[in-house]
């Protein structure tokens, strides 16, 4: 199965180790520090234009942004 994750962005379930939200996550150091070198190793990726409301974290160590709220995009999980 595949969860959609905004922008045409198609993700398999089996590959996605966690949906984060972005208010509650980036409060902790170490997330921000997480986010900060995915970026510079150039994992992440924006799909939107808009300010994140969530990431999803997959198994093979990409970060995706999305403008979709984590309730949501588990919503569609279940």
């Amino acid at each position: 199965m595949f969860l959609h994750a905004g922008n045409n962005k198609n993700l398999r379930l089996k590959k996605i180790i966690g949906i984060f939200d972005m208010d509650t996550a980036t409060v902790s150091a170490d997330t921000k520090n997480f986010l900060k070198r995915t970026d510079r190793l150039g994992v992440t990726e924006a799909l939107f234009d808009e300010v994140p409301k969530s990431f999803l974290l997959t198994d093979d160590g990409k970060v995706y942004f999305s403008q979709i709220s984590t309730h949501s995009l588990v919503g569609r999980v279940e």
